[in-house]
């Protein structure tokens, strides 16, 4: 029996139906903000009136604010402190999340439940609140951490106390992506390596880890990203650290610019530029991991 025009149009319409209410939020919260800034950052305020500057317009400036940006010595320097804090987190917390992952799934592993609780409560803390937290914990008077003996706000310290705050904030996320993925494999493999001699530790090495590559490599890009958008944890503990600046990481200084200095065209600038590098370094990502994907399934 042939379905009805009217409803090979109707279900043909479905999946657009469904995928609406996401697409305009994307294009409102998204593209819009998106292409305003970089209207923004093609434009520049023109004093005018002398020395008084009785009067200022917004010209168009072209990619003038784009060569000042790529030109900013205290950029460059937010990046590189930004990249010293993400040399140290995503290592950590990509190892942390596949050894709390390997723990829970082992044959032998107790109060799975509880652990998978703790280990994810973390996560649910909101950034701003984990850090004030932490930085009573860091602070001389009140840490029961030995803040008293361990200058945790130093000029070096301060990069290991950031970088504890992201670890434990991004754990939890990254273990039940890669535990998820760990229980969606078929059991009868470990069954035929334990009938073959594995241990456990040879089984979590030799099988495990290989077949959960891609959640592996998914929760590093993730991090990744996360890394680059680093804001939370720094801004709340300026005020208890001299080491950390109003532009200590990129997007601290996105910030000053545009809502301490009122320089909104330098830092709509310097959003496009971190957004356009975010996107290179997720599309190269996904192609490594499409790659490994392929090379697997050969």
């Amino acid at each position: 029996m042939r379905t009805p025009p009217t409803r090979r149009r109707r279900r043909s319409a479905l999946p657009y139906f469904l995928v609406l209410p996401a697409t305009l939020l994307f294009a409102l919260f998204i593209v819009a903000p998106g292409a305003y800034a970089v209207l923004l950052s093609l434009q520049r305020r023109k004093v005018s009136g002398g020395l008084l500057g009785a009067g200022s317009e917004v010209v168009w400036a072209g990619l003038d604010n784009y060569r000042q940006v790529l030109a900013d010595r205290e950029l460059l320097s937010s990046v590189l402190r930004m990249l010293a804090v993400g040399a140290v987190t995503i290592p950590v917390t990509i190892g942390l999340a596949l050894l709390f992952a390997l723990l829970l799934d082992t044959a032998r592993a107790r109060f799975t439940r509880a652990a998978r609780l703790l280990i994810f409560l973390p996560y649910a803390v909101p950034g701003v609140i984990a850090s004030l937290l932490w930085g009573f914990m860091y602070l001389p008077a009140t840490s029961p951490i030995g803040g008293d003996h361990v200058d945790y706000f130093g000029p070096t310290g301060v990069y290991g106390s950031v970088a504890n705050i992201v670890v434990w904030g991004a754990v939890g996320f990254n273990t039940v992506v890669i535990y998820t993925a760990l229980r969606a494999l078929p059991p009868e493999i470990y069954e035929a390596a334990r009938l073959d001699g594995s241990s456990e530790l040879q089984i979590a090495l030799r099988i495990k880890v290989p077949l959960v590559l891609p959640a592996i490599t998914m929760c590093t890009l993730f991090t990744v990203l996360a890394s680059a958008q680093l804001f939370n944890e720094p801004n709340t503990l300026k005020p208890l650290s001299n080491a950390i600046s109003s532009t200590w990481v990129p997007l601290m200084k996105v910030y000053t610019d545009a809502f301490v200095t009122s320089d909104i065209y330098s830092a709509a600038a310097t959003s496009v530029v971190l957004a356009v590098v975010a996107l290179l370094v997720s599309f190269a990502a996904a192609r490594v991991v499409q790659a490994r994907i392929a090379g697997d399934e050969r």
